[in-house]
């Protein structure tokens, strides 16, 4: 689980997130949704520690975020930010293995190798995996970054806008992807998403965050109700029932 109780990060007297008070079980996939600005990316990184709150107290796993040892923590929980940029050019095997340092210090043995292959796999990379970065599209860079974040082997994930620049066929794939993370291999996954489409129809729990603050917490479905939406987006917003889960209209 992971609890936050009155946290909250002051950037100035007109800006401030929180306080903010959650728990996210263990398990499932949950989404932290909201309008631009709301302060979801911001909860996200200060519940991996990579952004300090000024108050309140995080525990993941019953773990004190703020006083466990970084290299602890790192087996605990993994963060993927929006912004990744790599200087060296690297192939897909090599940003993978990136993921083995909190147990290796950049010393791969065959365990890790065959973490790695298992990553690789489970994304679809290993065609790709001698490839470079640049040498892919943006689908494909995308989810080598992500099997990063999965080669880390920890139990809680956190994904910043994994979709970002991604057309649609490829956010639906990178979304089945990070659905069968949290179902066939048990864990974790808690992700930023500006499409709330894609959070009804993958995520089990959504927290909508507005203003620093979050607004609305609970079973996806229960938060497909237009008028919740309308207040959290302020935009009208009706609600309809899809094939595979609810699905909101903007008009």
């Amino acid at each position: 689980m992971i609890t936050l109780k009155d946290v909250r990060k002051d950037y100035s007297s007109e800006v401030t997130i929180g306080p903010i008070s959650l728990e996210i079980p263990a398990g499932g996939v949950t989404a932290l949704v909201g309008p631009n600005g709301a302060g979801k990316s911001t909860v996200l990184t200060i519940i991996g520690r990579l952004l300090g709150a000024d108050e309140g107290s995080i525990e993941i796993a019953g773990y004190d975020v703020a006083k466990t040892k970084s290299k602890d923590l790192a087996k605990i929980v993994s963060i993927l930010r929006q912004e990744n940029h790599f200087i060296t050019r690297l192939t897909v095997r090599q940003l993978v293995g990136f993921g083995r340092f909190p147990y290796t210090g950049g010393r791969l043995n065959r365990e890790d190798e065959a973490i790695i292959d298992r990553s690789i796999d489970f994304f679809e990379l290993t065609e790709l995996q001698d490839r470079y970065l640049d040498q892919l599209s943006g689908g494909q860079r995308q989810r080598a970054y992500v099997a990063m974040v999965l080669c880390q082997d920890t139990e809680y994930v956190l994904l910043d806008e994994p979709l970002n620049n991604l057309d649609m066929r490829h956010s639906v794939q990178m979304m089945q992807h990070l659905r069968r993370v949290a179902d066939e291999l048990g864990r974790t996954v808690v992700i930023v998403l500006h499409d709330i489409n894609f959070a009804g129809q993958y995520a089990d729990r959504i927290c909508a965050v507005k203003n620093g603050k979050v607004v609305e917490y609970g079973k996806a479905r229960d938060l497909f109700q237009s008028e919740k939406l309308s207040r959290v987006f302020d935009t009208p917003v009706s609600c309809i029932d899809g094939p595979n889960g609810p699905l909101a209209v903007y008009y």
